[in-house]
């Protein structure tokens, strides 16, 4: 490989110091939210989507911080108008509407995630940040749920927060996959 090319791996390795780094896969987690939220079966009031799996994902791998950042890039380029909300939503309404709690939760629950697995290797201590994510999200997402249609909060709870529990387990296993790969490939030299 080419001192260049070195070089420039080297400046966007995932856990680089370098800001181009940083700045770089704070970007990219965005992104990679957004795009998930492309990715859905529509359900009403909540569809499902693969947002979560990298809102998982950016605190694991990102770190409590950086993560933060991440999900509050994406959420800014939603109020921005970009169509980064499932079904191509955007605005400051989609977060106020019956959906906004789990957008607005993102940048909680990877800062959740990222700050239990931070200085923690093993594997326990990875699942128990993801479903703690995954309880902030579900949290705010299902509390928001109902104040905002008027559900009885029991109805919310199973309509916001059971109906996806299948989903999410699979989300969640699927991070961890992910996680565990790019951290051996990362350690690997």
């Amino acid at each position: 490989m080419s001192e260049a090319k070195s070089q420039t791996a080297r400046y966007l390795a995932l856990h680089s110091d370098h800001v181009v780094a940083r700045s770089f896969w704070i970007a990219t987690f965005a992104l990679l939210t957004a795009l998930g939220a492309q990715v859905e079966i529509p359900l009403k009031p909540v569809p499902y989507t693969l947002q979560t799996l990298f809102v998982l994902l950016a605190g694991a791998l990102l770190g409590a911080r950086q993560g933060f950042l991440s999900m509050s890039l994406y959420l800014f380029l939603g109020i921005l108008g970009f169509p980064v909300f499932a079904s191509g939503g955007f605005g400051i309404a989609k977060l106020l509407g019956p959906t906004g709690g789990y957008l607005l939760s993102f940048p909680l629950a990877a800062l959740t995630v990222g700050f239990i697995v931070e200085g923690r290797k093993h594997i326990v201590w990875l699942i128990m940040a993801m479903i703690a994510g995954l309880l902030v999200v579900f949290a705010c997402g299902t509390i928001q749920l109902a104040a905002v249609t008027g559900l009885p909060l029991h109805e919310a709870f199973v309509g916001g927060f059971l109906i996806f529990s299948w989903w999410d387990l699979l989300k969640l296993g699927a991070a961890v996959a992910i996680y565990r790969q790019l951290r051996e490939k990362a350690s690997s030299p």
